[in-house]
């Protein structure tokens, strides 16, 4: 039974070449208690077109410039009026039968959010959160992965458009700060394929460092705990940040 209703956000820009599939795995889930709500950020090249083609089975669909990647997902939370919130990036695809695995979690068990297996260049999958005062590498997938109840995400409030990984600032609000009650799917309970080359792959290795200290600091962790673990993740990558270093020269 279909016992909660589904608010699936999309936001995209210049995506012609991969909106549709992403599109076509939403709506062909067949789940009926569905709202999908599509951002545009004013694309310029046919992808709004293509969105159109399903306006009418699209919820709402919103195109107009905006400050980025997570002012656009504040615009779709503040529009969300299902029980539950899922997001999928342009390019991303669920698996079929998706949204009837992540309507029984939250059916049959006491949770707030839940993060389900995800391929991406390797099989993610299981829920950590003891790993996250030392770790971000704690979870699958914000795009695909991630489902939280509606009011609990609005909660925590909305994702801070200052972070470059602000999904990864609401992570550590909603598990540290609000201790929501999160589970992890079963290896097997694949919840689709996040592709490659997206948002966060476009982030240099020493701002994304700098940015995820920055998040730990605001967040009230300490200090110095904070910058021993920059430098041991500089020792596990030495190259990548000298290289990145070098470049920012």
């Amino acid at each position: 039974m279909e016992n909660n209703k589904l608010s699936i956000i999309t936001v995209v820009k210049n995506s012609s070449n991969s909106i549709e599939k992403t599109i076509k795995s939403v709506l062909d889930q067949n789940y009926n208690q569905l709202e999908y709500i599509v951002i545009d950020g004013g694309s310029k090249d046919g992808t709004l077109e293509i969105i159109n083609k399903y306006k009418d089975q699209i919820s709402t669909i919103i195109s107009e410039s905006d400050l980025g990647i997570w002012d656009a997902m504040n615009k779709g939370i503040n529009l969300a009026k299902g029980d539950i919130i899922g997001f999928i990036n342009s390019g991303d695809i669920y698996y079929p039968n998706t949204f009837k695995t992540v309507n029984n979690y939250f059916t049959n068990t006491d949770i707030d959010f839940i993060f389900g297996a995800v391929e991406k260049y390797k099989l993610m999958y299981g829920y950590s959160p003891w790993k996250i005062k030392w770790s971000f590498g704690f979870y699958s997938s914000h795009s695909v992965g991630f489902f939280i109840k509606t009011n609990k995400h609005k909660e925590v409030g909305a994702y801070n458009t200052k972070y470059l990984s602000a999904d990864l600032d609401l992570f550590f609000k909603m598990i540290v700060n609000f201790k929501m009650k999160g589970i992890g799917t079963k290896k097997d309970e694949i919840f689709g394929k996040f592709e490659k080359g997206g948002f966060s792959s476009k982030i240099n290795y020493i701002d994304h460092l700098n940015d995820l200290n920055q998040i730990r600091i605001d967040n009230g962790q300490n200090y110095f705990f904070v910058y021993f673990l920059y430098i041991v993740k500089i020792l596990k990558k030495p190259l990548k940040y000298f290289k990145t270093l070098s470049s920012k020269l």
